[in-house]
């Protein structure tokens, strides 16, 4: 097997390195992995809900934390490896794309706007502990690795590209209708009680 396994090692350190192939007749070594490289910059989607009677510019817009993303400038990349986080690692490919390759992530906001316990657990912190917001929405971000001479304690860079949600009620109707007809929407599920 030591010997077998010369030519997958040497493919790891590969600048080209080839992905999901066999290395012998047997099958016995082979690689695995979706990605050869990790790019110096990442997309990232980060929901924020708000109390707000108006979800405008004006509102204080409380970020929902992942457990493993990148959110906060200043907080340290978490070491996670083995784990796979769910959310986290979903939400990685949901914003190289548009929500609407990523319909479930309505049904998060769904429950977001809801306080599911479920869901609002997927997350490192419950932004509103004690009653759900009023709006809920998804801002687009690119993030890179900060320099680390910066002085401000921060370990990423970020610039905000737009929304990638707007902001949604749970009395909105275009949700409600997306919802049902994804089979997503309780028969008797009524807004939260403000």
């Amino acid at each position: 097997m030591a010997v077998l396994s010369v030519r997958p090692v040497a493919n790891l350190f590969s600048p080209k390195q080839v992905m999901n192939a066999s290395f012998d007749p047997l099958e016995l070594v082979n690689t695995y992995g979706a990605f050869g490289t990790v790019g110096r910059e990442r997309m990232n989607v980060v929901f924020e809900g708000t109390d707000a009677a108006v979800p405008d510019g004006a509102a204080e817009w409380k970020p929902y934390p992942y457990r493993g993303l990148p959110g906060d400038p200043a907080r340290r990349p978490p070491q996670i490896a083995p784990y796979q986080l769910r959310l986290d690692w979903q939400m990685w490919f949901a914003a190289m794309a548009d929500p609407d390759s990523y319909p479930w992530t309505l049904h998060l906001v769904w429950k977001l706007l809801h306080n599911d316990p479920g869901s609002t657990g997927l997350f490192a912190a419950n932004p509103f502990p004690a009653r759900p917001p009023r709006y809920v929405r998804a801002v687009l971000y690119r993030y890179s690795f900060a320099d680390p001479s910066n002085g401000k304690g921060l370990w990423w860079t970020r610039q905000r590209l737009g929304l990638w949600l707007p902001p949604l009620s749970a009395d909105s109707p275009a949700l409600r209708r997306f919802l049902a007809a994804y089979g997503w929407m309780p028969t008797a599920q009524a807004p939260p009680a403000r």
